[in-house]
């Protein structure tokens, strides 16, 4: 990558960073696009040369977190307590070493809520429910003797919001240990 090919993702990256920052302190609907160039420090135009609006930068951040959810769910192929244990040590490990990726947790949080989402954003939350695809998960362990008995939906709401809060937690203090993984996963553990 040549230095002006490097400069352009810095700035892109930074845009994102810092409206990611907004989006989650000020929520969707009263961040300007003003307000994320002054942020990123840049002109109006320079802003419009990344992104044509804020619906652009916005669906751009709900997309990076639609991608990390789905990547998650799919690795759910094999051995059900070992798929939970697994998204929970990778969940974890991305917190601590990324702290801004507990921030894209709060983001999908607001986003499910956001009524003034773009249409965009809307279609891709419908595709991307990990309580509602973990049910048969926990019923595949439930019959194998691996997960505790049980509602399987309550269990999966109680491990997927275990981690969410954990992740806007960690968005409000970064330098917070997280919690081990096998804690978590005790949830479903027979």
């Amino acid at each position: 990558m040549n230095k002006r090919q490097e400069q352009k993702e810095l700035r892109r990256n930074k845009i994102l960073q810092v409206s990611l920052d907004l989006f989650i302190r000020k929520g969707y609907n009263a961040t300007r696009m003003v307000d994320i160039a002054e942020k990123a420090k840049m002109s109006m135009g320079l802003f419009f040369h990344y992104f044509q609006s804020k619906e652009k930068v916005y669906e751009e951040l709900v997309g990076i977190g639609f991608t990390g959810t789905k990547h998650f769910m799919e690795l759910g192929k094999g051995d059900p307590l070992e798929f939970f244990e697994a998204a929970a040590i990778r969940i974890f490990t991305m917190l601590k070493e990324n702290p801004d990726s507990a921030k894209i947790f709060v983001l999908m949080a607001q986003a499910q809520h956001n009524e003034y989402a773009p249409e965009a954003v809307k279609e891709m939350l419908l595709k991307v429910d990990n309580i509602k695809l973990s049910i048969s998960l926990i019923e595949v362990g439930q019959k194998n003797g691996t997960i505790r008995d049980g509602d399987p939906e309550s269990l999966s709401t109680a491990f997927w919001c275990s981690i969410q809060g954990i992740a806007e937690q960690l968005a409000l203090h970064p330098n917070v240990p997280p919690p081990e993984a096998n804690w978590i996963v005790d949830i479903l553990r027979k």
